[in-house]
C-alpha cells in the first residue's frame, strides 16, 4: 500500500464493527473520568455498617464487602489498568518499530541477533515473563510495565521487521536511494505508510492483551496488592459474595469485557 494509498484509508468512514468498538471504550473512559466527577466520593472510604448494601445515591453500584463504593473503586481501577496498558503498548511499540527498522535495514549479525532475542522470549509463556518481572518488582505499577513491555515489543519487532524488509526491496525505495535520500526520508514517506496500519491493530491488540493479562494475575492474587482498586483484584474479592451482591459482582466483569471487546473491534476492523 503507498502513502497515497494509506491517506484514503483513512478518510474511510467508519465500519459498523469499528464504531461499536468505538462507542464501548467511549463510554468506559466516561465512566472513569466522569464519573467521580458527576458523583463525588473515595475509592478506599470503608463504612462495615454498608458492607454489601445495595446501590443508592452516593454508590449507584452498590458496596462491597467491606462497605467501599463499587462505582468509585471501578472508576479508579479503569484508570490504572489502561493507563499500565498504554505506557507499555506504548514503550513496546517504540522498541519494537525502532529495532525492527533497524534489523531489517543493516541485515547481518545485527539482524540474526535481535530475530534470536525475539524468538527466545517468544518461547517463554507471556504471563510467566510479567510474574517473573513482578517477583522482583512486586505489586506495583512499574513492574506490571517492565514486563508487558518485555512480552509485547516482540510482536512489534516481527510485523516492522518483515514489512521493512518487503519495502525496502521495492523499486520506489531503490529509485529514492538512487536519488540520494536519506535514511529518514525513507522511512517517513515509504516505510512507515506501509506499517502504520499494522502498528496501530497490533497497539489495540497489544492494550486488550495487557489489559486481561493485569486483571487474570490479580484474579489469582499476583497483581496489585489490596487495596488498590483493580479490575481482577475486584473480582476475586467479590466473588464469594456473588448470592448477596450480584450487582457488584458483575460491575467489574461486564466493565472488563466491553473494554476488551471494544478494543477488539477496533482492532479487527482497521484493515477495512
Amino acid at each position: 500500500m503507498s502513502s497515497i494509498d494509506f491517506q484514503t484509508t483513512r478518510r474511510l468512514p467508519l465500519s459498523p464493527m469499528r464504531a461499536i468498538g468505538t462507542g464501548l471504550i467511549t463510554l468506559v473512559a466516561a465512566l472513569s473520568l466522569l464519573g467521580p466527577l458527576i458523583v463525588p466520593g473515595d475509592p478506599l472510604a470503608q463504612s462495615l455498617i454498608k458492607a454489601l448494601a445495595g446501590p443508592e445515591t452516593g454508590a449507584p453500584l452498590g458496596y462491597d464487602h467491606l462497605g467501599r463504593s463499587v462505582f468509585h473503586r471501578l472508576a479508579d481501577a479503569l484508570r490504572l489498568s489502561p493507563v499500565i496498558a498504554l505506557a507499555a503498548v506504548a514503550t513496546a511499540g517504540a522498541a519494537g518499530l525502532i529495532l525492527g527498522t533497524l534489523s531489517a535495514a543493516k541485515g547481518g549479525w545485527i539482524d540474526r541477533i535481535f530475530v534470536m532475542l525475539a524468538d527466545a522470549l517468544l518461547a517463554l509463556p507471556g504471563l510467566l515473563l510479567v510474574l517473573i518481572v513482578l517477583a522482583m518488582v512486586p505489586g506495583t505499577a512499574l513492574g506490571f510495565w517492565a514486563g508487558l513491555s518485555l512480552v509485547l515489543w516482540v510482536e512489534f519487532f516481527r510485523l516492522t521487521r518483515a514489512a521493512t524488509r518487503e519495502t525496502l526491496a521495492s523499486p520506489a525505495v531503490q529509485a529514492s536511494r538512487l536519488l540520494g535520500f536519506g535514511p529518514v526520508y525513507l522511512f517517513r514517506i515509504h516505510i512507515w505508510p506501509e506499517i502504520a496500519p499494522m502498528m496501530l491493530t497490533a497497539a489495540a491488540f497489544g492494550t486488550a492483551t495487557a489489559i486481561m493479562a493485569i486483571a487474570a494475575l490479580g484474579f489469582v492474587h499476583v497483581g496489585m496488592r489490596a487495596p488498590t482498586p483493580e479490575l481482577g483484584l475486584m473480582m476475586v474479592e467479590l466473588l464469594p459474595y456473588w448470592r448477596e451482591a450480584p450487582v457488584a459482582l458483575l460491575s467489574p466483569v461486564v466493565v472488563t469485557f466491553a473494554l476488551l471487546l471494544g478494543l477488539t473491534l477496533l482492532a479487527g476492523s482497521r484493515e477495512t
